[in-house]
């Protein structure tokens, strides 16, 4: 299981600049955040994360407030996640996903699976 960080709000995470839909810079330092504990988990698990072809992906989300919609954080994480879990979005084949309150420890634990 890995433990990230709460994600920030599809709203915030992109920015058109005319025609250009890019990234903010805020949706940049979540993913560097993302990148540094996916690291940083399989270090101490001292292995790496398998990358099948096909995988099943479990989302908890523990929110710190009682808003904001789960749909809106899948498109989020999957992003951030890309590259690192799975080589490519096409390889998700299943997506569970659930929302929590937890105002003292907000977080998300996703878990892959090969499917």
């Amino acid at each position: 299981m890995l433990e990230l960080p709460e994600p920030p709000s599809a709203n915030r995470y992109y920015r058109r600049a005319g025609t250009h839909l890019h990234r903010s810079a805020e949706a940049n330092v979540y993913r560097e955040r993302v990148l540094a504990e996916y690291i940083r988990t399989a270090k101490r698990m001292d292995a790496t994360f398998p990358k099948p072809l096909e995988v099943a992906v479990t989302y908890r989300w523990y929110r710190s407030a009682k808003r904001g919609d789960l749909d809106n954080r899948l498109k989020i994480i999957g992003d951030s996640l890309n590259g690192l879990a799975w080589d490519d979005d096409s390889q998700v084949v299943r997506i569970t996903a659930e929302r929590y309150d937890d105002k003292q420890r907000p977080r998300l634990e996703v878990t892959v699976e090969a499917a």
